[in-house]
Protein backbone atom coordinates (compact mmCIF):
# COMPACT_ATOMS: atom_id res chain seq x y z
CA UNK A 1 0.00 0.00 0.00
CA UNK A 2 1.49 3.75 -0.62
CA UNK A 3 1.01 6.38 1.31
CA UNK A 4 0.91 10.26 0.61
CA UNK A 5 3.92 11.86 1.81
CA UNK A 6 2.92 14.79 4.36
CA UNK A 7 6.03 16.95 3.67
CA UNK A 8 4.63 20.17 5.50
CA UNK A 9 4.18 17.31 8.44
CA UNK A 10 8.02 16.08 8.62
CA UNK A 11 8.66 20.15 8.33
CA UNK A 12 6.78 21.06 11.49
CA UNK A 13 8.28 18.47 13.33
CA UNK A 14 11.39 19.61 12.05
CA UNK A 15 10.79 23.35 12.68
CA UNK A 16 9.52 22.21 16.44
CA UNK A 17 12.15 20.63 17.63
CA UNK A 18 14.82 23.35 16.34
CA UNK A 19 12.62 25.85 18.52
CA UNK A 20 12.67 23.44 21.66
CA UNK A 21 16.60 23.49 21.42
CA UNK A 22 16.52 27.62 21.40
CA UNK A 23 13.83 27.51 23.92
CA UNK A 24 16.06 25.47 26.35
CA UNK A 25 19.60 27.35 25.53
CA UNK A 26 17.38 30.36 26.35
CA UNK A 27 16.67 28.89 29.71
CA UNK A 28 20.47 28.88 30.64
CA UNK A 29 19.97 32.35 30.84
CA UNK A 30 17.06 33.00 33.59
CA UNK A 31 17.21 33.68 36.97
CA UNK A 32 15.10 30.46 37.53
CA UNK A 33 17.01 27.69 35.42
CA UNK A 34 18.93 26.17 38.27
CA UNK A 35 15.27 25.05 40.15
CA UNK A 36 14.65 22.75 37.39
CA UNK A 37 18.13 21.77 37.14
CA UNK A 38 19.56 23.89 33.48
CA UNK A 39 23.20 25.51 34.22
CA UNK A 40 22.27 28.68 34.70
CA UNK A 41 24.21 32.24 33.69
CA UNK A 42 25.59 34.90 35.93
CA UNK A 43 23.79 37.34 33.97
CA UNK A 44 20.08 36.95 32.90
CA UNK A 45 18.46 38.02 29.42
CA UNK A 46 15.01 37.97 31.24
CA UNK A 47 13.86 39.73 27.72
CA UNK A 48 14.98 36.96 25.94
CA UNK A 49 12.23 34.80 27.85
CA UNK A 50 9.35 37.27 26.63
CA UNK A 51 8.97 35.59 23.14
CA UNK A 52 9.77 32.17 24.85
CA UNK A 53 6.35 32.63 26.84
CA UNK A 54 4.79 32.81 23.06
CA UNK A 55 6.35 29.47 22.48
CA UNK A 56 5.92 27.62 25.68
CA UNK A 57 2.45 26.52 25.42
CA UNK A 58 2.03 24.99 22.15
CA UNK A 59 5.44 23.95 21.12
CA UNK A 60 5.66 20.54 23.14
CA UNK A 61 1.66 19.89 22.27
CA UNK A 62 2.99 20.47 18.28
CA UNK A 63 5.22 17.56 18.84
CA UNK A 64 2.60 15.37 20.66
CA UNK A 65 -0.14 16.36 17.75
CA UNK A 66 2.48 15.58 15.13
CA UNK A 67 3.33 12.11 16.53
CA UNK A 68 -0.43 11.62 16.38
CA UNK A 69 -0.28 11.86 13.03
CA UNK A 70 2.70 10.27 12.59
CA UNK A 71 0.88 6.99 13.39
CA UNK A 72 -1.67 7.35 11.44
CA UNK A 73 0.87 7.16 8.34
CA UNK A 74 2.63 4.15 10.10
CA UNK A 75 -0.45 2.20 10.23
CA UNK A 76 -1.54 2.47 6.86
CA UNK A 77 1.05 0.03 6.31
CA UNK A 78 1.45 -2.39 9.13
CA UNK A 79 -0.66 -4.53 11.56
CA UNK A 80 -0.90 -4.32 15.12
CA UNK A 81 2.51 -6.69 15.70
CA UNK A 82 4.04 -4.67 13.19
CA UNK A 83 3.31 -1.14 14.66
CA UNK A 84 4.75 -2.20 17.90
CA UNK A 85 7.68 -4.03 16.71
CA UNK A 86 8.52 -0.73 14.86
CA UNK A 87 7.58 1.98 17.56
CA UNK A 88 9.05 -0.08 20.12
CA UNK A 89 12.64 -0.15 17.51
CA UNK A 90 12.10 3.51 16.75
CA UNK A 91 10.81 4.68 20.35
CA UNK A 92 11.23 2.32 22.99
CA UNK A 93 15.07 1.62 22.63
CA UNK A 94 15.86 5.26 22.19
CA UNK A 95 14.43 6.04 25.82
CA UNK A 96 15.92 3.16 27.58
CA UNK A 97 19.13 3.39 26.27
CA UNK A 98 18.86 7.48 26.43
CA UNK A 99 17.49 6.40 30.22
CA UNK A 100 20.66 4.95 31.62
CA UNK A 101 23.32 6.58 29.01
CA UNK A 102 22.54 9.33 27.43
CA UNK A 103 20.68 11.88 29.87
CA UNK A 104 23.34 11.09 32.61
CA UNK A 105 26.06 12.87 30.39
CA UNK A 106 24.56 16.62 31.05
CA UNK A 107 24.02 15.89 34.94
CA UNK A 108 27.85 15.32 34.73
CA UNK A 109 28.45 18.75 33.07
CA UNK A 110 25.91 20.27 35.18
CA UNK A 111 27.61 18.40 38.49
CA UNK A 112 31.23 19.48 36.68
CA UNK A 113 29.83 22.85 36.01
CA UNK A 114 29.12 23.61 39.65
CA UNK A 115 32.03 21.61 41.13
CA UNK A 116 30.04 19.33 42.53
CA UNK A 117 30.82 15.19 43.18
CA UNK A 118 30.36 13.45 40.26
CA UNK A 119 27.66 11.10 40.49
CA UNK A 120 26.04 8.57 37.78
CA UNK A 121 21.98 9.63 38.18
CA UNK A 122 20.06 7.87 35.12
CA UNK A 123 17.02 9.48 34.43
CA UNK A 124 14.46 10.17 31.72
CA UNK A 125 14.99 13.78 32.10
CA UNK A 126 14.44 15.77 27.91
CA UNK A 127 13.74 11.99 26.63
CA UNK A 128 10.31 12.08 28.99
CA UNK A 129 8.56 12.84 25.67
CA UNK A 130 9.67 9.51 23.98
CA UNK A 131 8.43 7.53 27.28
CA UNK A 132 5.10 8.71 26.84
CA UNK A 133 4.43 8.73 23.48
CA UNK A 134 5.54 4.58 23.34
CA UNK A 135 2.96 4.65 26.28
CA UNK A 136 0.64 6.77 24.15
CA UNK A 137 0.89 4.19 20.95
CA UNK A 138 -0.25 1.32 23.45
CA UNK A 139 -3.39 2.83 25.29
CA UNK A 140 -4.66 4.12 21.79
CA UNK A 141 -3.63 1.86 18.94
CA UNK A 142 -6.81 -0.06 19.83
CA UNK A 143 -9.24 2.50 19.09
CA UNK A 144 -7.00 3.81 16.08
CA UNK A 145 -6.94 0.44 13.98
CA UNK A 146 -10.89 -0.19 15.48
CA UNK A 147 -11.32 3.14 13.11
CA UNK A 148 -8.70 2.09 10.53
CA UNK A 149 -10.35 -1.31 9.92
CA UNK A 150 -14.23 0.81 9.92
CA UNK A 151 -13.39 3.92 7.61
CA UNK A 152 -17.37 4.08 6.28
CA UNK A 153 -18.52 4.04 9.72
CA UNK A 154 -21.09 7.46 10.54
CA UNK A 155 -17.95 8.13 12.97
CA UNK A 156 -15.86 9.36 10.55
CA UNK A 157 -18.44 11.02 7.97
CA UNK A 158 -19.18 13.19 11.81
CA UNK A 159 -15.58 13.59 12.54
CA UNK A 160 -14.96 14.60 8.73
CA UNK A 161 -18.53 17.02 8.60
CA UNK A 162 -17.07 18.60 12.37
CA UNK A 163 -13.94 19.34 10.98
CA UNK A 164 -15.62 21.34 7.69
CA UNK A 165 -16.42 24.39 9.74
CA UNK A 166 -14.15 26.78 11.37
CA UNK A 167 -14.72 26.03 14.62
CA UNK A 168 -14.80 22.31 14.64
CA UNK A 169 -11.05 21.90 14.72
CA UNK A 170 -11.03 24.34 17.83
CA UNK A 171 -13.66 22.52 19.99
CA UNK A 172 -11.41 20.02 20.24
CA UNK A 173 -9.89 22.80 23.12
CA UNK A 174 -13.61 22.03 25.38
CA UNK A 175 -11.27 18.55 26.03
CA UNK A 176 -7.73 20.30 27.06
CA UNK A 177 -10.07 22.51 29.21
CA UNK A 178 -11.59 19.86 30.92
CA UNK A 179 -7.84 18.27 31.50
CA UNK A 180 -6.84 21.65 33.25
CA UNK A 181 -9.83 21.82 35.49
CA UNK A 182 -9.24 17.51 36.71
CA UNK A 183 -5.43 17.68 36.64
CA UNK A 184 -5.37 21.63 38.19
CA UNK A 185 -1.57 21.69 36.96
CA UNK A 186 0.63 24.65 38.62
CA UNK A 187 1.53 26.16 35.13
CA UNK A 188 0.20 24.83 32.29
CA UNK A 189 3.33 25.48 30.17
CA UNK A 190 5.19 23.12 32.30
CA UNK A 191 4.78 19.23 30.64
CA UNK A 192 7.66 17.53 31.86
CA UNK A 193 7.08 14.28 34.28
CA UNK A 194 3.99 15.28 35.21
CA UNK A 195 0.13 13.80 35.03
CA UNK A 196 -0.69 17.67 33.13
CA UNK A 197 1.82 16.81 30.13
CA UNK A 198 1.00 13.54 30.54
CA UNK A 199 -3.30 13.83 29.67
CA UNK A 200 -2.24 16.83 27.42
CA UNK A 201 -0.03 14.81 25.48
CA UNK A 202 -2.48 11.89 25.21
CA UNK A 203 -5.08 14.34 24.19
CA UNK A 204 -2.58 16.03 21.50
CA UNK A 205 -1.87 12.64 20.40
CA UNK A 206 -5.28 11.31 19.85
CA UNK A 207 -6.67 14.58 18.30
CA UNK A 208 -3.58 14.12 15.92
CA UNK A 209 -4.33 11.12 14.76
CA UNK A 210 -8.13 12.29 14.28
CA UNK A 211 -6.70 15.18 12.25
CA UNK A 212 -5.29 13.42 9.76
CA UNK A 213 -7.74 10.64 9.79
CA UNK A 214 -10.77 13.14 8.69
CA UNK A 215 -8.59 13.88 5.50
CA UNK A 216 -8.87 17.02 3.67
CA UNK A 217 -12.02 18.49 5.23
CA UNK A 218 -9.30 19.03 7.97
CA UNK A 219 -6.34 20.94 5.99
CA UNK A 220 -8.88 22.35 4.16
CA UNK A 221 -10.50 23.95 6.95
CA UNK A 222 -6.87 25.18 8.66
CA UNK A 223 -5.99 26.22 5.33
CA UNK A 224 -8.61 28.33 4.83
CA UNK A 225 -9.05 29.95 8.32
CA UNK A 226 -5.36 29.82 9.57
CA UNK A 227 -4.97 33.65 9.77
CA UNK A 228 -8.19 33.62 12.40
CA UNK A 229 -6.32 30.67 14.56
CA UNK A 230 -3.67 32.79 14.53
CA UNK A 231 -5.12 36.23 15.13
CA UNK A 232 -7.05 34.65 17.80
CA UNK A 233 -3.90 33.18 19.28
CA UNK A 234 -2.66 36.34 19.23
CA UNK A 235 -5.63 38.39 20.90
CA UNK A 236 -5.42 35.78 23.92
CA UNK A 237 -1.23 35.63 24.24
CA UNK A 238 -1.63 39.36 24.69
CA UNK A 239 -4.66 38.71 27.35
CA UNK A 240 -1.87 36.50 29.08
CA UNK A 241 1.72 38.09 28.45
CA UNK A 242 -0.05 41.74 30.13
CA UNK A 243 -0.82 40.21 33.05
CA UNK A 244 -4.85 40.69 33.26
CA UNK A 245 -5.12 38.27 36.08
CA UNK A 246 -8.96 38.40 36.60
CA UNK A 247 -9.71 37.36 32.25
CA UNK A 248 -6.10 35.50 31.66
CA UNK A 249 -6.34 31.66 33.04
CA UNK A 250 -5.73 28.37 32.11
CA UNK A 251 -9.03 27.74 30.20
CA UNK A 252 -8.17 30.43 27.97
CA UNK A 253 -4.58 29.14 27.54
CA UNK A 254 -6.26 25.96 26.41
CA UNK A 255 -7.86 27.78 23.53
CA UNK A 256 -4.87 29.78 23.06
CA UNK A 257 -2.57 26.82 22.61
CA UNK A 258 -4.81 24.85 20.41
CA UNK A 259 -5.02 28.14 17.85
CA UNK A 260 -1.27 28.23 17.35
CA UNK A 261 -1.26 24.97 16.30
CA UNK A 262 -3.69 25.19 14.25
CA UNK A 263 -2.44 28.25 12.35
CA UNK A 264 0.69 26.47 12.19
CA UNK A 265 -1.01 23.64 10.51
CA UNK A 266 -2.39 25.92 8.39
CA UNK A 267 0.68 27.50 7.23
CA UNK A 268 2.20 24.51 6.91
CA UNK A 269 -0.14 22.71 4.41
CA UNK A 270 -0.32 26.21 2.40
CA UNK A 271 3.31 26.50 1.91
CA UNK A 272 5.93 23.39 3.39
CA UNK A 273 3.54 20.80 1.47
CA UNK A 274 6.54 20.15 -0.97
CA UNK A 275 9.74 17.99 -0.91
CA UNK A 276 13.37 19.22 -0.88
CA UNK A 277 16.50 17.28 -0.39
CA UNK A 278 17.27 19.98 2.90
CA UNK A 279 13.87 18.49 4.61
CA UNK A 280 15.32 14.52 3.67
CA UNK A 281 18.20 15.73 5.42
CA UNK A 282 16.72 17.35 8.57
CA UNK A 283 13.96 15.00 9.10
CA UNK A 284 16.28 12.35 9.02
CA UNK A 285 18.82 14.24 11.56
CA UNK A 286 16.22 15.72 14.01
CA UNK A 287 15.12 12.76 15.83
CA UNK A 288 19.30 11.93 16.87
CA UNK A 289 19.54 15.83 17.35
CA UNK A 290 17.04 15.90 19.58
CA UNK A 291 18.08 12.96 21.70
CA UNK A 292 21.66 14.12 21.64
CA UNK A 293 20.80 18.19 22.52
CA UNK A 294 20.71 18.36 25.75
CA UNK A 295 24.50 17.43 26.49
CA UNK A 296 25.43 19.46 23.83
CA UNK A 297 23.99 22.36 24.92
CA UNK A 298 25.56 21.57 28.25
CA UNK A 299 28.58 21.23 26.94
CA UNK A 300 28.86 24.80 25.18
CA UNK A 301 27.18 26.26 28.79
CA UNK A 302 30.56 24.82 30.09
CA UNK A 303 32.84 26.45 27.81
CA UNK A 304 31.22 29.86 26.86
CA UNK A 305 29.49 30.84 30.25
CA UNK A 306 33.35 31.23 31.60
CA UNK A 307 34.02 33.36 28.96
CA UNK A 308 34.12 37.40 29.71
CA UNK A 309 31.27 38.19 26.87
CA UNK A 310 28.13 39.86 26.60
CA UNK A 311 25.20 37.79 27.49
CA UNK A 312 23.55 37.94 24.07
CA UNK A 313 26.61 36.92 22.93
CA UNK A 314 26.86 33.83 25.44
CA UNK A 315 23.68 33.14 23.93
CA UNK A 316 24.18 33.42 20.21
CA UNK A 317 27.69 31.19 20.92
CA UNK A 318 25.50 27.99 23.00
CA UNK A 319 23.05 28.40 19.98
CA UNK A 320 25.68 28.10 17.31
CA UNK A 321 27.46 25.49 19.26
CA UNK A 322 24.79 23.26 19.97
CA UNK A 323 23.52 23.07 16.77
CA UNK A 324 27.32 22.91 14.89
CA UNK A 325 28.05 20.31 17.61
CA UNK A 326 25.14 18.34 16.86
CA UNK A 327 24.62 17.67 13.38
CA UNK A 328 28.43 16.90 13.31
CA UNK A 329 28.17 13.89 15.62
CA UNK A 330 24.91 12.94 14.09
CA UNK A 331 27.05 12.93 10.45
CA UNK A 332 30.09 11.98 11.66
CA UNK A 333 29.21 9.29 14.30
CA UNK A 334 25.58 8.44 15.00
CA UNK A 335 24.58 8.31 10.78
CA UNK A 336 27.54 5.99 9.96
CA UNK A 337 28.18 3.56 13.07
CA UNK A 338 25.34 0.96 12.15
CA UNK A 339 25.13 -0.68 15.80
CA UNK A 340 25.07 3.30 16.91
CA UNK A 341 22.00 3.61 14.43
CA UNK A 342 18.94 1.97 16.49
CA UNK A 343 19.91 3.72 19.87
CA UNK A 344 19.26 6.92 18.56
CA UNK A 345 16.55 6.10 16.46
CA UNK A 346 17.60 5.82 13.39
CA UNK A 347 17.03 2.72 10.44
CA UNK A 348 19.45 -0.07 11.01
CA UNK A 349 20.83 -0.33 8.15
CA UNK A 350 23.43 2.55 6.97
CA UNK A 351 22.57 3.79 3.47
CA UNK A 352 25.79 4.03 2.22
CA UNK A 353 25.00 5.82 -1.19
CA UNK A 354 23.75 8.26 0.85
CA UNK A 355 26.33 9.39 2.64
CA UNK A 356 29.30 9.34 0.16
CA UNK A 357 26.61 11.40 -2.09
Amino acid sequence: MTTERRYDIDWLRVIAIGLLLIYHIAIIFQPWAMFIGFIRSEETLEGLWKPMTMLNVWRIPLLFFVSGMGLYFAMKKRNWKQLLLERGKRILLPFVFGYFAITPLHMYIFQEYYNMPLSYFPDSGHLWFLGNIFVYVLLLSPVFFYLKNNENRKFKKAIQKMMSYALGPLAISVFFMLEVSLVKPQLFEMYAQNWHGFFIGLLAFFFGYLFVYAGTFFWQTVSKWKWLYIGLATILFLIRFTGFETISNMYLTSIESNSWILGVFGLGYSYLNKPSSLLNYLSAAVYPVYIIHMFVLYAGALLILHLNLNPMLQFIGITIFTFIVCFLIYEFILKRIAVLRPLFGLKWKVDTKKIHN
